[in-house]
């Protein structure tokens, strides 16, 4: 064998090893943060504490890398659903916890986060994309035609579920009805799934990258199916350490936040953030990367599951377990997210970004986290 092929065989088997192994600390801190839950560790003073918060936002940065590794072998836009599908199925879980606490009003606090994070979808996630991608690419591309869908379903589960419960009258305050619940529930459930079947099958070519970006998806070798069954397992672990780690450092911060006499509305923020900080992280390196269709497809993909997944959950188990549920936000919080609604449409319009919606959205991020902590 001559030495050309022996330096050929010897990158194919690097290439190989590449495709078959994980970075070790994405394996390590997934496990430290189980072991940091089972033993309780953000319990054990200010030492605990900040080691708990390093090993939550390793359990992060790992959980990023696994839905990248995963995206990457199922391809677009399949990739973008695995990891804003498994927040939400934590996040419903999370927020389910909440409601069984003896913590604030439990029914409030489910409808902050969820309120939280889709501000922090649509202004802080995008916002930040938009801006990155911008100043590193100019002006960037994506599919209208896949962001008018999103948005077009966005806006309606909104309306529905946070907005519509305000104006009825057959329950006080702002509260659906039993049949009313189940009925939003229903029709947000419908709404995701005909979003996602439309996404993934009938119309997939509106939510593909730009050509020069599949061609650059083809040239780089996919890992192997074990590989990528592999990242999904230590995805969903990690996702679980992030959320329980997120669970366990929101009392220490929720009395913080007390006794600095702010509202309590802000756990919500927090949770939510800590919650969504996977999708934030994956959006920001794909729009740096100039692929700022991915980071819309994990943005609002987000935000549709946030309402068509989260929702009606917590109504099943408000429903079973006969607790209150608060949906209806209040004026100031209509106002902004009637903002956010009506400027990403503008901003998503002709196919085509700059810094400046960017900025605007961070503007928009900005007054809501001002308003939150100075109502």
């Amino acid at each position: 064998m001559s030495e050309s092929d022996a330096i050929v065989t010897a990158g194919q088997k690097r290439a190989l090893l590449q495709r078959l192994l994980m970075p070790w600390w994405t394996l390590v801190f997934p496990l430290l943060g189980l072991l940091a839950i089972a033993v309780s560790l953000y319990k054990m003073g200010t030492v605990g504490v900040v080691v708990a918060a390093v090993i939550l936002i390793g359990c992060v940065l790992s959980a990023v890398h696994q839905a990248e590794v995963v995206a990457h072998r199922v391809g677009e836009p399949f990739g973008t659903l695995v990891l804003a599908v498994a927040v939400t199925v934590i996040e419903v879980s999370l927020i389910v916890s909440l409601m069984l606490s003896d913590a604030g009003d439990a029914s409030s606090l489910a409808r902050d986060t969820v309120f939280a994070a889709i501000m922090i979808i649509l202004n802080g996630i995008v916002g930040l994309c938009l801006l990155a991608g911008g100043v590193q690419h100019g002006e960037q591309r994506f599919s209208l035609r896949g962001a008018s869908a999103a948005l077009n379903v966005l806006t309606a589960m909104v309306v529905l579920s946070l907005l519509l419960p305000n104006y009825v009258s057959s329950a006080p305050g702002p509260t659906y009805a039993t049949s009313q619940l189940i009925f939003v529930a229903i029709v947000s459930v419908i709404l995701y799934g005909t979003f996602v079947m439309v996404q993934t099958v009938r119309h997939r070519e509106y939510f593909l990258p730009a050509d020069d970006d599949l061609l650059a998806d083809a040239h780089a070798e996919p890992p192997t199916d074990a590989a990528a069954w592999a990242a999904l397992g230590m995805l969903l672990v990690a996702l679980v350490g992030v959320v329980l780690l997120a669970k366990g450092l929101s009392g220490i911060v929720e009395a913080a936040i007390l006794g600095a006499g702010l509202p309590l509305a802000i756990v919500g923020v927090v949770i939510a953030a800590l919650v969504l900080a996977p999708e934030s992280l994956a959006a920001y390196r794909a729009a740096k990367r100039n692929r700022l269709q991915t980071s819309l497809n994990l943005a609002l993909g987000s935000a549709l599951a946030t309402i068509g997944l989260t929702i009606p959950a917590v109504a099943i188990v408000s429903l079973m377990l006969g607790l209150p549920l608060a949906l209806g936000i209040g004026a100031k919080e209509m106002i902004l997210l009637v903002l956010s609604l009506f400027t990403i449409t503008l901003t998503l319009g002709n196919g085509r970004t700059t810094v400046l919606g960017g900025a605007v959205h961070l503007v928009i991020f900005a007054a809501y986290l001002f308003v939150t902590v100075v109502p």
